[in-house]
This record gives C-alpha cells, sequence and structure tokens, in this order.
C-alpha cells in the first residue's frame, strides 16, 4: 500500500491533468470570440390544452447544446396563466459566435402550480435549431414536436432575435389612480403590458406584476432594456396597456396610452401623467374622459452592468464549499461509499469540487476558500456538527485554492465520524453573516458564493426555505450538487427556476439565488459540462443583485 502522502500526490496529480478539462468557453474559441449578444424574445400560439376545467399554464425553457451533447438550460420565461397563444415577456439574452453551430432546444411546459417541478408538468412540446437560423431570419416560427417527433398539435413557437448593441436599460417607477372597476365583487387587478413599435406591429417588451384587488395601484420598480423597448431611439413610439388581470386568462382591457420616452422624460411636472383610454367606451359613451391616469414617476436612462463590467471594475467572488459527512454516505473505507477516495484518486466529492472551483477561483484574488463540513460528530467531543471547517480550524477555515479544499478535505475524512441529520440552514446563514456585512458597505465590491455538496434529502427545509429567502436580499448565490442516486425533488424545489420560493410562512424570496444540478446527469457528457450547468446562471445572478440596487463596479475600466 502507499502511504498517504504519495496517495494525496497522486490525486493532486489526477486533478491538475482534469484542470484543463474544465473550460466553458466553447471549444476553438476564446473569451473575445464572441461576435455579438443576440436578445431572444418567445411566443407560442395554439399551444395544446392540458388542463381538464381551463387552459395550460405555459413556459418555455431554453437549453444549448454544449460540446459534450449535453443539454444545459439557459433560463426560463414566466409562466401566463391559463393561455394557449401565450407572448412571454421574459427575454433570453445569449452570446452569439459567428463561427459556431450553437444548438438550442427550446421546451414548452404547463406548469399546474408555484411548486411544480418540470419533471411533473405537462410537456406542450419543444423546437431545435440553430441561433444562425435564428439571426438569419430575426423572426423564426417553427412548430412545435413532442418528442417522439410527432406534431404537438397546431402548436407554433416564434422566436425574435436582435442584436444587443446597447447595455442601457429604463429604471421605471409606475402608479395608477382612478382605474375602472372590472370586477363585479370587487376592484380591479391591474397589470400593465409596455410594447414596441416595429414594421410588422407592436411587440411586447414588458409586463409588470399584477397588483389585486386595487384601482390606484403602485407597480414595483422596473427595468426595460432601451433597445427592447424602442430600439435605442427615444423618439420612437411605444404603447402601454392596462388590464384587469382574470384568472382565466381573458383579462379586462382597461386602456391604452402611447408616447416615447423624450416625452416622459420632458414632463413639466415633477411626473409624467397619461390618460388611459379605452377605446370602445369613449366611443359608446357621452362624457366619457378616461379609464384612469398612469402615472411614471421615474423613466431614467441608466447603464445595465455586466457581469464583466463588474469583474473588471474589482468585484471578488468569495468562494465557500459545505461538505456532507452525514451518514447516508456510507462508510469511507468501503467502496461503496460516496466518499471512498478510489485508487484513481477521485470521488463524485472531489470531481464536484474541483469543476465548479476551478473556474471561481480565477475571479478571488487571494484564493484562499472557506471549506466546511456539516452532519458530522466530530472531535474531540463528538457532538455533531453542522458548520465545522474540514481542517479543524475555527479561526482560520481558509484553505490554499482548490488543491487546499482538496487536501483538507482527505485528511479530515478519516477524523470524523458520519452522522446526521442533514441540515443546510446552518451554513447558508454563516455564508450569509459575511453578506450582510458587505451589503452594508453600499459598494458592488464582495459577491458570496456557497457551493454545497450532498447526497441526501435536506431534514430541516423550513429553516433552509428561510435562510435562502433571507439570503436572496443578500450578495449571495447557492450551488448544491447532488452526488449520488437519492431522490433530489426536495433540492429542485429550493431551485426557483419553477416558480417563487416562499417561506413556510408565506414569505417570499426577492430574487432566484440557488441552482441544482444532480452530479450523475453529467457523468457521461464530463465534468466540464457540469461546470457549465452549475456556473450558467450565477453571471447574471451577480448583475442582477447589483443593479437592483444600483450599485455599480468599484471602478470602470471603461466608463461610458
Amino acid at each position: 500500500r502507499k502511504s498517504q502522502d504519495e496517495m494525496i500526490l497522486i490525486l493532486l496529480s489526477v486533478l491538475l491533468v482534469f484542470k484543463s478539462m474544465f473550460k466553458i468557453i466553447p471549444p476553438g474559441s476564446k473569451a473575445t470570440d464572441c461576435v455579438t449578444k443576440v436578445e431572444l424574445s418567445v411566443s407560442c400560439d395554439n399551444l395544446l390544452d392540458m388542463d381538464m376545467l381551463s387552459k395550460s399554464d405555459p413556459l418555455c425553457v431554453l437549453f444549448v447544446c454544449n460540446s459534450g451533447s449535453q443539454w444545459s438550460e439557459i433560463g426560463r420565461t414566466e409562466r401566463i396563466m391559463n393561455c394557449l397563444s401565450p407572448k412571454f415577456s421574459k427575454t433570453f439574452v445569449i452570446d452569439y459566435y459567428f463561427e459556431m453551430v450553437q444548438k438550442l432546444k427550446f421546451d414548452v411546459y404547463d406548469i399546474d402550480s408555484d411548486n411544480c417541478s418540470l419533471r411533473d408538468a405537462d410537456f406542450l412540446g419543444q423546437m431545435e435549431c440553430t441561433l444562425g437560423q435564428i439571426v438569419s431570419s430575426s423572426k423564426l416560427i417553427k412548430p412545435l414536436m413532442m418528442r417522439d417527433n410527432r406534431p404537438a398539435g397546431k402548436g407554433t413557437i416564434t422566436i425574435c432575435a436582435e442584436e444587443r448593441t446597447d447595455n442601457r436599460v429604463v429604471a421605471f417607477d409606475v402608479a395608477a389612480r382612478k382605474l375602472d372597476k372590472k370586477d363585479f365583487f370587487g376592484k380591479s387587478d391591474p397589470f400593465l403590458e409596455f410594447y414596441k413599435q416595429t414594421e410588422t406591429g407592436w411587440q411586447l417588451a414588458h409586463r409588470t406584476e399584477v397588483v389585486k384587488n386595487n384601482l390606484n395601484p403602485v407597480w414595483k420598480p422596473f427595468r426595460i432594456s432601451l433597445q427592447l423597448l424602442c430600439g435605442g431611439d427615444v423618439e420612437k413610439s411605444i404603447k402601454v396597456d392596462c388590464y384587469d388581470y382574470n384568472n382565466s386568462g381573458s383579462h379586462d382591457f382597461i386602456g391604452s396610452f402611447q408616447t416615447t420616452l423624450c416625452q416622459i422624460q420632458q414632463a413639466s411636472q415633477s411626473y409624467a401623467e397619461f390618460e388611459c383610454i379605452n377605446g370602445k367606451k369613449k366611443q359608446n359613451k357621452k362624457g366619457y374622459k378616461n379609464s384612469g391616469v398612469i402615472m411614471i414617476k421615474q423613466c431614467k436612462i441608466v447603464k445595465d452592468y455586466t457581469f464583466l463590467d463588474y469583474i473588471m471594475g474589482g468585484c471578488q467572488l468569495n468562494f465557500t464549499i459545505a461538505i456532507d459527512f452525514t451518514g447516508s454516505n456510507g462508510d469511507p473505507r468501503s467502496p461503496r461509499s460516496l466518499h471512498y477516495i478510489n485508487p484513481q484518486g477521485y470521488n463524485e466529492y472531489l470531481a464536484a469540487i474541483w469543476a465548479v472551483g476551478s473556474v471561481i477561483q480565477d475571479y478571488d484574488s487571494d484564493k484562499m476558500f472557506p471549506a466546511f463540513g456539516f452532519g458530522a460528530q466530530i472531535p474531540p467531543t463528538w457532538q455533531v456538527s453542522h458548520e465545522f471547517p474540514i481542517n479543524f480550524n475555527p479561526s482560520n477555515p481558509f484553505c490554499a485554492g482548490i488543491e487546499g479544499v482538496v487536501y483538507a478535505y482527505q485528511q479530515c475524512l478519516p477524523q470524523v465520524k458520519l452522522y446526521g441529520p442533514t441540515n443546510f440552514s446552518p451554513i447558508i446563514n454563516h455564508v450569509a453573516q459575511f453578506g450582510h456585512q458587505a451589503l452594508q458597505q453600499h459598494t458592488a465590491s464582495q459577491y458570496f458564493v456557497l457551493l454545497i455538496i450532498t447526497d441526501g434529502v435536506i431534514t430541516d427545509m423550513d429553516q433552509t426555505r428561510s435562510a435562502i429567502i433571507n439570503a436572496s436580499r443578500l450578495p449571495m448565490s447557492i450551488i448544491i450538487v447532488g452526488v449520488g442516486g437519492a431522490d433530489f425533488s426536495a433540492m429542485e424545489f429550493l431551485d426557483g427556476d419553477d416558480g417563487i420560493l416562499r417561506s413556510a410562512t408565506g414569505e417570499a424570496a426577492m430574487r432566484d439565488i440557488v441552482q441544482f444540478v444532480p452530479f450523475r446527469q453529467f457523468q457521461n457528457a464530463g465534468t466540464a459540462a457540469l461546470a457549465q450547468s452549475v456556473l450558467a446562471e450565477l453571471p447574471d445572478q451577480v448583475t442582477s443583485f447589483f443593479n437592483l440596487f444600483g450599485l455599480k463596479p468599484p471602478s470602470e475600466p471603461n466608463p461610458s
């Protein structure tokens, strides 16, 4: 048998060989090869009706095919209730590489509840194409197909493409007063839709949330891409429609108005007011004045900083690793254990640490990573701990680089007793403390990423949900990698892609900060594909947080 030091050297050698595999930039391309960014808008027509007493509630998911022929999710639209011909307001922005064939897949699902996962949703059809096909046609209309290549009824999907050459956005703060009452037993439930004028008609640019039972609503502040709203031309007409939301999907039209960004910004008073006009009521009702007034309290054109703006401007990603040492992993001395270090020098835990860490470490200047374990009995008292440093140094839990994390992990394994339960909230709250301190500085200099690698079902789900909801208000993201073959439906529930995560008391997360990926889906595709899938949402989570709080990069390399 080789000595432990020899085994460690072999392990590190193997991992260093693996490092060359863990690049998420497409093969043969460089970071500067991206020709441009393309913004994709999605709509569908004649979808299958999968609900007995109502219509389908569609949502569209975009996937990209990576080098290992593995489909990785890029993002999801919002869910639209009771609608067979939805126009989604959420767009996808992706990099366009001229020299590459970029395969895309659009999957449409009927999502019946906020907590419904894709696995439980009704599949409404899919369309595969290349980004080149979309770009060359600017508006691509294709039939939706089922997975066995049968037509999905008469369903079609339309993808509109627009080059994203302008990173400015319009920050809106909008309210209304004295809207028409549309509901028999209550007031209206109003929402707004903003439209851009195009050669082929009006194109949806943004849809606000619904304000329930209120004729004087105040909508949450929101942002719309300047290019998506008016093509960057402040003199171009935009249209704003106001509706009363109905669960049936047949929303009642309240009224509409047209204007330009220039007119809004030139309003004489402190904010712009527009009469909401219902054409039919105006034609049929004598003395009709309006159906309410829309008040645009703020309409400010600001720069929408990108992920690279923040990184190149000095923002540091602080990477923390949490490893599951519960008994369900099996005895580390047994080859059946998920913690068993096999003769090739790695296991699923090590592969996940290296795949994600080798990418993240390039964005952390000191490359010192705190690494913790949870669910084990630790010496000398042998009490169960859910946030112990794997180097057993509470005053300095940092490991030097990913190699240091790997070394500490291997040294830790023989010294602890795997136990339980599987509690996530202590380690989430631990990292959140630092996120809270960073937020109080009112700068975009620090962002925290917690990688949790686990094999099982969470036992403190209510506390974990509350911890995640609190963390959603902080500069923090959580990546969960599931190893082994357990049922990970609880993890998918925490990943807010399928709906807004809520606590047991109904409190909603401010944003989606959790990305869950089951490791074994990528065993055949390679760990580079794992890294790409795990980190796909992180850049948007970083930029959306800082932009939401109006925090600029610490310095601007190329100020506009």
